[in-house]
């Protein structure tokens, strides 16, 4: 029946002879580099036009990479040396695409996958697009934990008349200046959206519903990660969280009075419990103190013009942005998978979380950015070369550079 419904959609068959690769961000560039690096040919399938599509189309014009860039870098090949320890937007995606132009990786653009699964009696993995089918030994998640805008079921969202933007679609400041924003959402984004929009002289009033770790960006010229990663490995991770902890307040003042409450939890433990991010500070916080991003409480609903709020006070405002973050869209196409969550999100925690069953792999659901996508590509490509090596004997360059696609299209007579 399989056979005849895809005669029916005159679907084109494709064998892919590496493993097939979903999403073309760093992490699905990054294992068809350690692969292609060890003469492993591979295919990325990418939704969108281009590569690494949230960083071209999602993000802020003023975002820079929080983490300073060794922390960052995809295998095999470094930042140029002239970027600056955090890397801007632009920098970072040109970093992408020599990158990808490096390794000679060209994803099949324009194909979303609107279904994967194995199947058991072929032993292969099928991957349904709007056009095409494909099928492969291997299937590599790489759409990540960032796919989708999460939108809050704020009650009367619906009813507000002025404009509702997710982080997702916002540039800059530029279109709010001089309206009150209600910035929904205290995490990274939450705060750099405020920031941005001070500079514009919006009035970003920022809700807080959560208790947040907030953590000065750098201390003394050195970065709070770095000096994070190089503590935990000589001292215990509660120690190395107190301390964190003591610059900040150092730093920082005490954030509590500000309507920020810290989580009992140190930061470092919270993220590696809960993926939690600590919310590295560029300067939103000494705006907080100044009274121009105004910290408020939990929304009890939107109204036309505005917003009530738990304690009872009600205000208006212009606008409304929503910092609320992204999930995985991996359970709306991966089907009949035991490997994931309903969330989306692999079952078996970091750092074993990057290989499932029958071939399948993951990579990026690590929650812990660009240095876990890297561990976990080196990983998979390994893995995935050994099974490669055993079925196709040692590579000899010529089989390497020849079409690794093979194409079967049914169409009927």
């Amino acid at each position: 029946s399989n056979m005849s419904s895809c005669l029916e959609e005159k679907h084109s068959r494709i064998f892919v002879t590496g493993p097939i690769i979903v999403g073309a961000g760093p992490s699905g560039l990054s294992v068809a580099a350690c692969l292609s690096n060890r003469g492993v040919p591979s295919v990325i399938l990418e939704r969108t036009d281009c590569l690494a599509s949230l960083w071209q189309k999602r993000t802020y014009d003023r975002l820079k990479l929080h983490l300073p860039k060794h922390f960052c870098e995809l295998p095999l090949m470094k930042f140029p040396r002239n970027f600056p320890r955090y890397p801007s937007k632009q920098q970072f995606i040109s970093y992408v695409e020599s990158y990808a132009a490096r390794f000679n990786i060209k994803p099949v653009f324009n194909q979303t996958v609107e279904k994967a699964e194995f199947d058991v009696a072929s032993g292969l993995w099928t991957v349904k697009t709007q056009d095409v089918v494909y099928s492969s030994t291997w299937l590599v998640v790489a759409t990540g934990e960032n796919a989708e805008p999460v939108i809050p079921d704020i009650p009367g969202l619906k009813k507000f008349t002025g404009p509702v933007v997710h982080t997702s679609a916002y540039k800059s400041g530029s279109e709010f200046a001089n309206r009150k924003v209600l910035v929904v959402g205290c995490g990274n984004s939450g705060m750099e959206v405020c920031l941005d929009l001070c500079r514009y002289n919006a009035l970003p009033h920022m809700v807080v519903r959560n208790s947040v770790h907030v953590l000065p960006r750098d201390y003394f010229g050195l970065s709070s990660f770095g000096i994070a990663m190089t503590l935990l490995k000589w001292f215990p991770l509660k120690l190395v969280d107190n301390l964190l902890l003591l610059l900040a307040s150092f730093s920082l003042g005490n954030t509590d009075r500000l309507g920020l409450r810290r989580p009992k939890t140190g930061p470092i433990e919270l993220k590696n419990v809960t993926g939690k991010t600590p919310v590295l500070d560029v300067g939103a916080i000494s705006l907080i103190q100044s009274g121009q991003i105004r910290v408020t409480q939990a929304v009890k609903e939107i109204t036309k013009k505005g917003a009530k709020f738990v304690n009872g006070q009600e205000m208006e405002f212009d606008s409304i942005i929503l910092a609320t973050g992204y999930k995985s869209n991996v359970p709306y196409w991966l089907k009949d998978n035991s490997f994931f969550t309903k969330e989306g999100m692999p079952k078996t925690p970091f750092p074993n979380g990057w290989k499932g069953e029958n071939g399948l792999y993951t990579v990026g659901f690590t929650r812990r950015g660009l240095l876990g996508t890297a561990f976990d590509a080196v990983k998979i490509a390994e893995d995935i070369t050994d099974q490669w090596m055993k079925m196709h004997g040692p590579l000899s360059s010529s089989n390497v550079c020849s079409s690794h696609i093979i194409h079967f299209h049914f169409n009927k007579s």
